[in-house]
């Protein structure tokens, strides 16, 4: 694709502007042993990204379940979100991750549009007790979308909400099905975490706090260049 300037960021929220990834977990897990098996972090990474039902069926593929009826999953998605939503009363300002605030000011003040798209359906909730949600312009998540990450749906949506061209967008992912529902949306991709498990981002880093205004001039494109790698703190 011929790259553009970069005109627009859009982020996941879970793991990459609020540190709230350890929740998801915590109530899995909690699932995952009331139902007699267990349930590591690493298993975990598989449901990043991804919408409840979806995650619930790779939790319940894990712990070798596979004859649970529709009624009971949605019984089972339902009591996993009252827990995740527990955890979730306990955020505060202090839970947006290093380097989110000042990232996002530098953003604005170089007149870059700035987008959530995330599959929670939890995304108002979380918005609002850790006071950030008048730092987007537009917000697109569960209750808006149909089809969750791989699907670029969300992406796409986020873009036509903004006014700009998806080959001029940038997204900010912690999962693997983000990355690739990025990719396929035709916007260049941030994979913040492990490089291995994101390896098909355009580049990986570890924290927002990487991106300074030189590295941002340097190796994300205002100026319209694309370099691919990887950054290092």
């Amino acid at each position: 694709m011929q790259v553009q300037p970069f005109e627009a960021a859009i982020f996941d929220l879970d793991g990459v502007i609020v540190d709230t990834a350890k929740f998801h977990y915590r109530a899995w897990k909690r699932l995952a042993e009331e139902l007699g098996f267990p349930f590591s972090e690493e298993q975990n990474e598989q449901l990043k990204g991804v919408s409840r039902m979806e995650s619930l069926e790779l939790l319940l593929r894990a712990g070798g379940m596979t004859d649970v009826m529709p009624e009971q999953k949605e019984t089972l998605a339902s009591r996993k979100n009252e827990w995740y939503k527990e955890l979730l009363e306990t955020l505060t300002p202090a839970d947006v991750l290093p380097g989110v605030h000042s990232f996002l000011g530098l953003l604005h003040s170089r007149g870059v549009r700035t987008a959530i798209a995330s599959a929670s359906k939890n995304a108002p909730l979380i918005l609002d007790k850790v006071r950030i949600g008048p730092l987007f312009d537009v917000v697109v998540d569960g209750n808006s979308i149909t089809r969750a990450k791989p699907d670029p749906e969300v992406f796409l949506e986020a873009a036509r909400q903004l006014g700009a061209s998806p080959d001029s967008c940038y997204v900010f992912e912690d999962a693997a099905a983000g990355v690739e529902g990025a990719i396929r949306a035709g916007m260049r991709v941030i994979g913040i975490g492990d490089g291995q498990l994101l390896a098909r981002a355009h580049l990986t880093i570890t924290s927002l706090e990487q991106l300074e205004p030189v590295f941002l001039l340097s190796h994300i494109g205002v100026n319209g260049h694309n370099r691919k790698g990887r950054a290092h703190g």
